[in-house]
């Protein structure tokens, strides 16, 4: 048996990094906090527009369980929650840098923004 037949993509790196970034908002969080980190929740929802309050929630506690977010609350009132990249997401986002890079360059010229 060689190549293939030996191989599992659910032990590649490639898969371990998917799987922390899977889904249809969580690289557009981890865009969003390092474009603009820190980000209060209120303020992400309005930047990715289309999100219910429990799908954002979600995803927040899950890139923070992953080690990519960390979340800060402040004790007053009203409550004041910001999260921002941790050390290790922010290592994560040569690689996403690198996937706008690559779609700025292959993006039809029709559609450039």
């Amino acid at each position: 048996m060689t190549g293939i037949e030996k191989a599992a993509f659910e032990e590649t790196g490639y898969s371990y990094t998917l799987s922390l970034i899977q889904g249809k908002h969580k690289m557009v969080i981890l865009y969003c906090l390092m474009e603009f980190q820190p980000v209060r929740f209120n303020q992400m929802r309005r930047y990715l527009g289309r999100i219910s309050d429990k799908t954002l929630a979600q995803n927040l506690r899950e890139l923070e369980a992953d080690g990519l977010v960390s979340r800060r609350e402040y004790p007053q009132i009203p409550p004041k929650v910001e999260y921002s990249l941790t050390e290790r997401g922010a290592s994560l986002m040569e690689v996403l840098d690198q996937l706008c890079i690559w779609g700025k360059e292959h993006r039809p010229r029709g559609q450039q923004g």
